[in-house]
């Protein structure tokens, strides 16, 4: 029987972020190539995404081109160049938004349908499988239930995010940032309107609360949910963070890996994606780098908060509370845990988030920069881990080394070393040298197992070194040495030369769209996507929002988020709370920005609205 692979699916903001990920675990990164990126400043150029695929693929790693943009007329031909350039370097997936490239002539490159292309029903998914989709990142609004219910619709790969940031908005829908000022998210620039301080007004004109993050929410964490996950069809766990920094990337890497191994320790049915064994000079924690608290959002259904209104920046790990001020300093609870030059971040009594730095930590004892008052009992949460930083920032905090075995043994001009990795690939190399016995005539066999052993910076150990000689010949140290680099280097050659890559020839196919007429939604801003959609049989498309925004009426967001809940006030999730219905509309007002909120009870979705749209207030029962 054929194993599963499960893949850990980590995000480069360039190539060394990506070479990164790959030696802390990673079985595939995904890197954003020259242009068409929702990242617009993570951009990389050619050379750089070739040579991180000539290292991923040294260790049977892949590389994912994120080209998940929508695309406007004028671009799609770069757009086509660009593909053919990225299948010839050798990346093995692209990742798209806009249907207009499978319209193209493209090369045989493997196409995974990208979030933001609105992954979030069976029907939709079947489609794009249909179609020639090889793998679909899902929506992070689903839960266990809805993913097992797409798994059993096709077979088509199913990635899943795992760990990082949350879009509020579903993902590809979001316009606020076009409506505010013609950044659109859906083009790699979006302007992160979600994560701005809001008032919230009800439909009396009295301000139910003020200048808080009223959109922003928590981060993702669905890891001890990967079992389950794995069990409703997941392949592969991504990590959010194409903009994320190298401790982030190696922290959340290094976690998943642990937690992955160990699952596939307990279940033989399932393999790792890559080759090679990592070790790490650091304990990987997710509160220990970039987070701004942690939710499982919507996977075993909606049952907490999720917002995190005090602040959209990263909290960190909760240390303790504040027991008291003492002249110049602070005691707080687990003070000791607390390194010099760490940054703390606690919420003030007007319900921000503020922070300080630890200029000396002493016997739990803390100094800070500046001495603010704060009040006991304060939550105190550590957003800057100084030691931890350190040891992660360094080129050997994590390390992956391919496996293999040493043969040495003798022939009729000299010697041969044969070196045999994991995966069962042999590399050999001769060495013509006369035979002469040792002094003494004494094995020196330890002594050539030890020079063989050294496997220092190559991506080798040798876990098992074997001797084969028919007298106690003499070899100089020398000569090992380089035997051992020769069959090493020819190792790497053959290993890139027999790496496999899946390749797939888009066919142009006419099965039906789910629906025939597409809204704004859908994100259609070419002329090829239009002619994608009509040949699937849709009669009506609606151009995307940055061809025909309408100022001051439009729906800007849709999300599964909800204030209403939030505040306590849902009449499914809070009956107890009937008595003290809010009077809508509710209003988000920041400084001349101003948006009316809608509810949907019955999908249990809310909609953001620009504020002279016309809408009518459902009634909840």
């Amino acid at each position: 029987m054929t194993k599963k692979k499960i893949e850990i699916l980590a995000p480069a903001k360039d190539l060394l972020h990506g070479m990164a990920a790959i030696n802390s675990g990673a079985d595939a990164v995904y890197i954003g190539a020259p242009q068409f990126g929702a990242r617009s400043n993570a951009h990389n150029s050619m050379e750089d995404v070739a040579a991180l695929v000539q290292y991923a693929h040294l260790y049977h790693a892949q590389v994912f081109v994120v080209i998940n943009t929508i695309l406007y007329d004028n671009e799609l031909e770069t757009c086509r160049q660009m593909i053919w350039e990225l299948y010839h370097i050798g990346v093995d997936a692209l990742i798209i938004q806009d249907m207009a490239i499978m319209e193209m002539e493209l090369p045989p490159i493997v196409l995974h349908a990208s979030t933001q292309a609105n992954n979030r029903d069976p029907k939709n998914i079947k489609f794009l499988a249909d179609a020639g989709i090889k793998r679909v990142v899902l929506a992070r609004e689903l839960n266990l239930h809805q993913i097992k219910e797409i798994s059993e619709a096709t077979d088509v790969e199913l990635e899943f995010f795992v760990t990082g940031a949350l879009c509020v908005a579903f993902s590809g829908n979001c316009y606020m940032s076009v409506a505010n000022g013609e950044r659109s998210a859906n083009r790699g620039s979006c302007a992160q309107n979600c994560r701005l301080p809001y008032n919230l007004i009800d439909g009396h004109g009295e301000t139910l609360i003020k200048n808080s993050h009223l959109l922003s929410i928590k981060d993702f964490d669905v890891t001890d949910q990967i079992p389950n996950l794995i069990e409703a069809g997941i392949v592969s766990f991504k990590i959010e963070g194409r903009l994320k920094d190298m401790v982030y990337v190696k922290n959340n890497v290094s976690f998943l890996r642990k937690k992955i191994d160990s699952f596939l320790e307990q279940n033989p049915n399932y393999t790792k994606a890559s080759s090679g064994k990592c070790t790490f000079t650091f304990d990987s924690e997710l509160n220990r780098t970039f987070n701004r608290g942690y939710t499982d959002y919507f996977v075993n259904e909606r049952h907490q908060s999720i917002g995190s209104w005090e602040s959209p920046k990263s909290k960190g790990q909760y240390i303790g509370k504040l027991i008291k001020t003492i002249g110049n300093s602070y005691e707080i609870e687990n003070g000791h845990l607390l390194n010099n030059g760490d940054g703390l971040c606690f919420i003030n009594e007007n319900n921000e988030a503020d922070g300080i730095y630890v200029n000396k930590a002493e016997n739990g004892i803390i100094y800070p920069n500046v001495l603010k008052e704060i009040k006991d009992g304060t939550f105190i949460y550590r957003n800057n881990d100084a030691a931890f930083i350190k040891i992660v920032e360094r080129e050997d905090s994590a390390v992956r080394k391919i496996s293999t075995t040493l043969v040495l043994t003798e022939n009729e001009t000299g010697f041969q070393l044969t070196a045999t990795d994991e995966d069962g690939y042999e590399s050999t190399v001769h060495l013509e040298h006369a035979k002469e016995p040792t002094k003494n005539n004494l094995s020196i066999e330890d002594n050539i197992k030890m020079q063989l052993a050294k496997t220092g910076f190559t991506p080798y150990t040798a876990d098992e070194i074997t001797i084969q000689f028919s007298d106690n010949w003499f070899l100089p140290i020398s000569k090992i040495n380089e035997m051992r680099r020769t069959v090493y280097d020819q190792l790497t050659q053959i290993r890139l030369a027999n790496y496999h890559r899946e390749e797939y020839q888009i066919v142009k196919t006419d099965h039906p769209f789910p629906v025939d007429q597409l809204d704004f939604t859908y994100n259609v801003a070419n002329k090829m996507a239009r002619k994608f959609y009509e040949r699937h049989g849709v009669t009506e498309i609606e151009k995307a929002f940055e061809l025909q925004w309408d100022p001051g009426k439009s729906r800007v967001m849709t999300t599964k988020y909800c204030i209403k809940y939030e505040l306590e006030r849902c009449p499914k999730y809070h009956p107890e709370h009937r008595d003290k219905k809010v009077k809508e509309p509710l209003v988000l007002k920041q400084g001349e920005l101003e948006y009316k909120l809608k509810f949907n009870c019955k999908p249990c979705e809310m909609e953001i609205w620009e504020k002279d749209a016309e809408f009518e207030i459902e009634d909840e029962d």
